[in-house]
């Protein structure tokens, strides 16, 4: 039972002691760990105030409305960082692009895009905007 014990204990102190070489990076530089990338800020107003939730949710609509125009499939509204509500705002939003780019133009699409995508955001915040679930 002792052996077992100093044997525990060893191997305890040997993962505790390679930790802690890792964190501090003693040695070469060779021996130091690669840090992490500083995240890029997200961008607020002049005003120094995060942007609301519905300027966001316009933005990202927006652009993802701009990637998914022309394809055939929409994609999936989790890889594009989407909420399930962003996600109909943006099926509803690329239909009346395509539709607007067929009828009047590539420059008519864009501006209906913005356009669109910020009155559905608008509206689905003043309605409470995302739910409990992560989904919504």
């Amino acid at each position: 039972m002792r052996t077992g014990g100093a044997r525990a204990a060893l191997g305890v102190g040997a993962a505790l002691g390679l930790a802690l070489l890792t964190v501090t990076g003693c040695g070469g530089s060779a021996s130091r760990t690669a840090s992490a990338p500083t995240p890029t800020p997200v961008p607020t107003p002049a005003s120094g105030r995060p942007a609301p939730p519905e300027d966001l949710c316009a933005r990202l609509v927006a652009h993802w409305s701009r990637e998914v125009l022309d394809t055939d499939t929409y994609g999936d509204y989790q890889s594009m960082g989407l909420s399930n509500g962003q996600y109909e705002i943006l099926i509803g939003v690329v239909d009346a692009a395509r539709a607007a780019r067929k009828r009047e133009g590539p420059a008519a699409a864009d501006e209906l895009i913005d356009r669109r995508a910020r009155r559905g955001c608008v509206e689905w915040y003043r309605d409470g905007g995302p739910g409990d679930g992560p989904w919504q």
